[in-house]
């Protein structure tokens, strides 16, 4: 199905694609009941492209989670700025559509009441974004849900809900904190080729946040690796991978070879052996 209604073709970002995002010297400290401080992330300077998918992986407890609540304005820096589109940052953003591990449908909600839900939060006109969210669920995989609820569905499928969801007020970015780490191997590996199909098809800018470092390679036109807390960048790869992505492409040399570099920055900080 041809989608031009809501969606533009996207391949991989060149170097030169516009910034949509730019991190400048960002810091979170956080004070302790005995008036301690701790830095758990920063400094971080970056630029993420329009139409970027930027996988984030790290040690345990290095900020990656907190990396995404700051860019979304769930949560407040310390110090340093957030710019989308050279706009500051200053609180939450309706620019920003977010993934959790948990789906979060509300289940005495259908299908398609859950993808809407953000209209009615942020008091836009419901029949503008009926048919957008319809598009959405088709684009999805679930255009014959909609009227289903969310028991009903399988835990992939949920997350397709979340996405869709997460799209519909047409944000300019999509952050994602784990979204598939609750899903069974098979399940997971079919999103991460769902997920990809997505992305290209939505020209969206995705910030991915996964322990699995394949997961991440096979994602992401850029991987993020974090170091140990403070967080800050221990490396930022560009990944040369074909634009249309298979499970196969796990099994190619270039493929291994990046993940051998993440797992190497890994090893440097002492997170595996």
């Amino acid at each position: 199905m041809h989608k031009t209604s809501i969606v533009e073709s996207a391949s991989e970002a060149p170097n030169d694609r516009s910034s949509v995002i730019r991190l400048d010297n960002l810091n979170k400290i956080y004070e302790t009941r005995d008036g301690g401080r701790i830095q758990a992330l920063g400094p971080i300077s970056m630029e993420i492209g329009e139409g970027e998918f930027i996988s984030i992986v790290g040690p345990s407890g290095c900020g990656k989670s907190t990396l995404l609540r700051m860019l979304a304005g769930l949560m407040s820096r310390t110090s340093g700025d957030i710019f989308i589109r050279d706009k500051l940052i200053t609180g939450p953003q309706k620019d920003f559509g977010m993934v959790f591990q948990s789906p979060v449908l509300l289940p005495w909600k259908t299908v398609i009441q859950n993808v809407l839900l953000p209209v009615k939060i942020l008091k836009l006109n419901m029949n503008d974004y009926r048919k957008r969210a319809e598009d959405l669920l088709d684009l999805v995989g679930l255009g014959d849900f909609r009227e289903k609820y969310p028991q009903e569905l399988s835990g992939g499928m949920q997350q397709r809900v979340a996405i869709a969801r997460a799209l519909v007020h047409d944000p300019a970015v999509l952050l994602m904190d784990e979204p598939f780490g609750a899903l069974d191997a098979m399940t997971r590996e079919n999103m991460n080729v769902e997920l990809r199909r997505i992305w290209k098809e939505s020209g969206k800018t995705i910030l991915f946040v996964t322990h699995s470092i394949p997961e991440a390679v096979f994602l992401g036109t850029r991987v993020l690796v974090l170091s140990s807390r403070p967080g800050t960048i221990a490396d930022l790869i560009d990944v040369d991978l074909p634009t249309d992505r298979t499970l196969e492409t796990m099994t190619h040399d270039r493929f291994g070879t990046y993940t051998n570099r993440v797992r190497n920055q890994f090893k440097a900080q002492g997170a595996i052996e």
